[in-house]
């Protein structure tokens, strides 16, 4: 079914949008979950809170596109269920490999409301740099640091070498700690 009458079927309070959805997208969500979690139980679980939270937020939201949409929420889900699973430690293998890597070049960020502000103007620097890349360099990046997708994948469907795969992601955050000094943020800043 197409996304536009999933959503539409939400609009209506029609139980079939969480069937339609499941049948169009739970691969595709409990993969990114598994990236996170590596549990496929939690995983489950993660998928069908995803289910709950798009019924409970279509309306008042109207996604533009369904799938990023739905894949902001388990990504989401997924990352609080292992905050309050290792809290204090790490956990997840490909979160933690993706972080440890992003670590050099991503300021820190603190709680208050100053720190929420300067977050959202991260956010919209990040978002800029992504736009400078090519394509390629685009699937690659969000691959690894969106979906937490680990190298083999990311090069088995970018059509490259994992060795490709990771010079081209150490480019790309030496790339972005670059964007990120010019614009006054530095790896180790409190923000």
């Amino acid at each position: 079914m197409e996304d536009e009458l999933i959503i539409e079927l939400f609009e209506k309070r029609d139980e079939r949008a969480v069937s339609e959805t499941k049948t169009k997208y739970f691969h595709y969500l409990t993969k990114i979950s598994m990236n996170v979690l590596g549990d496929a139980g939690d995983a489950e679980e993660c998928v069908n809170d995803t289910y709950l939270k798009a019924w409970r937020s279509i309306p008042p939201d109207r996604p533009r596109s369904l799938s990023a949409y739905l894949a902001v929420i388990v990504r989401r889900i997924s990352l609080d269920r292992i905050k309050k699973r290792t809290a204090g430690r790490r956990g997840g293998a490909e979160y933690d490999l993706s972080l440890d890597e992003l670590e050099e070049c991503v300021p820190s960020g603190g709680t208050g409301v100053e720190d929420e502000v300067e977050r959202a103007e991260l956010g919209r620097c990040i978002s800029r740099y992504l736009l400078s890349l090519s394509e390629t360099e685009r699937v690659v990046f969000t691959g690894r640091y969106f979906y937490l997708d680990p190298v083999r994948a990311i090069a088995s469907y970018a059509d490259l070498t994992p060795a490709k795969v990771r010079g081209m992601l150490e480019r790309l955050r030496a790339g972005l700690k670059r964007r990120l000094e010019e614009e006054g943020y530095g790896a180790r800043e409190g923000i």
